[in-house]
């Protein structure tokens, strides 16, 4: 066949360790047989943001604002062993906090669904994607310890400089600890926008969860919002499109989660999402089926899977070793970038290529053909399940995908 023709570059942003071994698996097997592939390519590898003093993380975020669409490996998240082990000046910062800050955006992450492996709540027969709310809360809190006969104050300051002080806690009794944390009313509502889009682009309903009967003014602004940006902007293409928008209370959600069908989004503050995406990637079956997609309020998107880079298996290939790490998240990232390139581009034929790519990874492991980790959670009646390495997958995979192409 003729290879497909891209019109406008994908970014592309490689990654760590045996992900970016898969990555350049995934492109040379699956991807470059089929289509011209057309990328900016930005290294995100450790060794690289330490040799660009991270300047290569903006740059690939500007990359993504440029070209809508951007497609991302997994990447180390450097601790106190990192910084020894690739002699690092400084602790680098997230790559996905970086862009995440850059775009302004909201993630959203779905599970792959298979039939032989079955969520571990019977009633789910759709996947539920968590909308994570990526910025402040407790991950850009500030915290201290708080020593006996001591008191912690919230103080504001407003531009004038008059000060309001809020008594926090009275260490009269005994020491203990104390943390602050905010919000910003402009990210707020670009987590709303991000979430209202996102769910008419596909078409399910959004739930939005929060606490605001116990912490009744910050958890109750997130609510209020949402509901303004709701009530003002997308109430009637809602009732168009046939989904709804409704708002509980955290722990209601929750309830509900269980014993719903599944089939809608999940908006949730910065800690809820971190959890509750989690919770579901192992309800669904594994982190290694979970995609991830990060959405910006003004329509930008950059794909990537939820998991991280597989250290363990790493070693092992140095070491000369095959491995059976579980490509199918990797490959959903390339064919989400996939079909929303070809979605802007007016590209019909590689929107199919992405779907065809997902129908065939998808119908590879129900045929029994899988990596090891899902071959001690298959069962499927009349299918025999075998383990295979990570290249002998992915080539499967392209056998499958020939044949729909």
């Amino acid at each position: 066949m003729e290879k497909i023709k891209m019109i406008t570059p994908i970014a592309e942003l490689d990654g760590d360790e045996m992900t970016r071994v898969l990555w350049q698996w995934i492109k040379e097997i699956l991807i470059e047989p089929f289509v011209e592939l057309k990328t900016e390519y930005y290294d995100l590898s450790l060794v690289n943001r330490e040799a660009t003093k991270d300047a290569v993380t903006l740059e690939a975020a500007q990359a993504i604002e440029r070209l809508g669409v951007g497609v991302k490996c997994a990447t180390i998240t450097p601790n106190k062993q990192r910084m020894t082990e690739y002699s690092l000046t400084r602790m680098w910062k997230s790559p996905n906090g970086t862009i995440r800050a850059a775009l302004d955006g909201t993630v959203f992450r779905a599970p792959v669904m298979v039939s032989g492996i079955s969520p571990l709540v019977p009633s789910w027969t759709s996947p539920i994607i968590v909308a994570r709310h990526a910025y402040g809360d407790v991950y850009k809190d500030v915290e201290s310890v708080c020593p006996k006969g001591s008191k912690a104050e919230l103080v504001i300051t407003d531009e004038k400089g008059a000060e309001t002080r809020y008594l926090v806690a009275s260490y009269d009794k005994s020491g203990g600890v104390a943390l602050g944390m905010h919000n910003l009313d402009s990210s707020i509502r670009s987590f709303a926008k991000s979430c209202f889009n996102y769910a008419l682009s596909v078409k399910k309903d959004l739930w939005f969860s929060s606490k605001d009967t116990i912490s009744a003014v910050y958890d109750h602004r997130f609510k209020e919002i949402f509901q303004e940006e709701f009530d003002a902007n997308y109430k009637e293409a809602f009732e168009k499109a046939g989904i709804t928008y409704f708002y509980t209370l955290i722990d209601d959600a929750v309830a509900r989660v269980i014993r719903s069908k599944g089939g809608f989004i999940w908006a949730c503050k910065n800690y809820d999402g971190d959890v509750m995406s989690d919770m579901l990637a192992t309800a669904f079956g594994s982190l290694a089926m979970m995609t991830s997609v990060l959405v910006s309020p003004t329509g930008k998107y950059e794909f990537e899977a939820a998991h991280g880079t597989v250290t363990r298996h790493y070693y092992k290939y140095l070491a000369g070793e095959e491995t059976s790490t579980n490509p199918i998240a990797t490959i959903f990232a390339w064919t989400g970038a996939f079909k929303k390139r070809g979605e802007a581009d007016g590209l019909p034929s590689l929107v199919r290529f992405g779907e065809e790519l997902e129908k065939a990874s998808v119908a590879v492991i129900e045929e029994g053909f899988m990596t090891g980790d899902l071959k001690a959670i298959f069962r499927k009646e009349g299918v025999e399940s075998i383990a295979l390495t990570t290249k002998q997958f992915l080539l499967k995979i392209a056998e499958k995908l020939a044949q729909a192409i």
